[in-house]
């Protein structure tokens, strides 16, 4: 019996249908709204890192914490490859956060969702941003296979422009 479906009463469609024509008008505007925010938000983050930082030598974010997984691997590995040029961020340090600071909010807008720790963004001019995104990689790391991360260094590296 699972191939039979069941009809809908006519007054339960009738219900829905209203009830979509009432509630569209009222969420539709919500969703463009939120989506003009995000749009505006992100177009805010990238004039404010090209016009803050990268006439400072900055076009670097790196996100990293205190995971006995991956943090020696990041500072010796990953850091010096942008230390002069980065905004440097730990995760663990978060709650100490300034709530105004230009790295938190490049964090927030572009670390957003999922594997956003370990990271590193890297900025040029009128280009999009490119993130890279170890979490991933640490996964198989941290099993002893290095090939994903030592790869995503080599990116990382071209990124740079090295």
């Amino acid at each position: 019996m699972a191939g039979v479906r069941v009809k809908k009463p006519f007054f339960r469609k009738v219900l829905e249908a209203a009830l979509l024509i009432i509630l569209l008008p009222i969420v539709l505007p919500l969703l463009l709204l939120g989506l003009v925010l995000h749009v505006l938000n992100k177009i805010i983050v990238y004039l404010l890192v090209w016009t803050c930082w990268l006439p400072c030598g900055k076009n670097v974010l790196f996100v990293s914490s205190d995971s006995p997984i991956w943090r020696e691997y990041m500072e010796s590995q990953i850091l010096p490859l942008v230390r002069e040029r980065a905004a440097v961020i730990n995760w663990s340090e978060r709650k100490q956060w300034p709530k105004w600071s230009l790295p938190v909010h490049v964090f927030r807008t572009f670390g957003r969702g999922r594997n956003y720790n370990p990271m590193v963004v890297v900025f040029h001019p009128l280009r999009r941003a490119r993130v890279f995104r170890f979490l991933p990689a640490f996964t198989d790391f941290k099993h002893g296979n290095a090939e994903a991360v030592e790869q995503l260094r080599r990116e990382l590296v071209l990124a740079l422009g090295g």
